[in-house]
């Protein structure tokens, strides 16, 4: 199975990480989600059941996520979903695993700052002669002043490029 998935939820086991014989690095964590809801009989939230996910990221985000995440944070990932059959001597169950496309701390229940790594950008390449510039984009529409409601600043009418503009001072905004 490999459907898209986003989940919300808490980082279950520090992220460990791992290098593979041919040098990609995968770090990879345990993640709860639990949905909450509202019990109207009871005038109360109440929490559902715990969904258990392993997560793996690879390469640059495995590396990001391992310096960066730790047993407990709230985060969202996205990535693609694959369910597990799994067997012992003893049990056998269906394990949910989630390879990260993309992954980060949930900022409704904090703050965080971002911090670019530059040695992933890649350089731009050098201006050529024979690139075509990019295209002048001018504007779609203009107010025409004779027309615009100054009592509704929403509301001005808008006319085609071309038309006569209006200098800085007269727009209503």
């Amino acid at each position: 199975m490999g459907d898209t998935i986003t989940v919300t939820g808490n980082i279950a086991s520090d992220p460990e990480r791992r290098v593979t014989a041919s040098g990609i690095v995968i770090a990879s964590f345990r993640l709860a989600s639990r949905q909450r809801r509202f019990d109207r009989s009871a005038n109360a939230w109440v929490d559902g059941d715990t969904n258990w996910y392993s997560v793996s990221a690879f390469r640059a985000l495995g590396e990001h996520a391992y310096a960066s995440l730790r047993r407990g944070d709230r985060v969202v990932v996205v990535g693609r979903l694959r369910l597990r059959e799994w067997e012992t001597a003893t049990k056998k169950g269906w394990s949910a695993e989630i390879d990260a496309d993309s992954l980060g701390h949930d900022l409704l229940w904090g703050t965080t700052t971002f911090q670019r790594d530059e040695s992933a950008r890649a350089p731009r390449p050098a201006a050529s002669a024979e690139q075509t510039p990019a295209p002048v984009v001018e504007p779609v529409a203009t107010v025409r002043p004779e027309t615009a409601d100054l009592s509704d600043r929403w509301s001005a009418p808008l006319v085609p490029s071309g038309a006569p503009a209006i200098d800085a001072d007269e727009i209503p905004f």
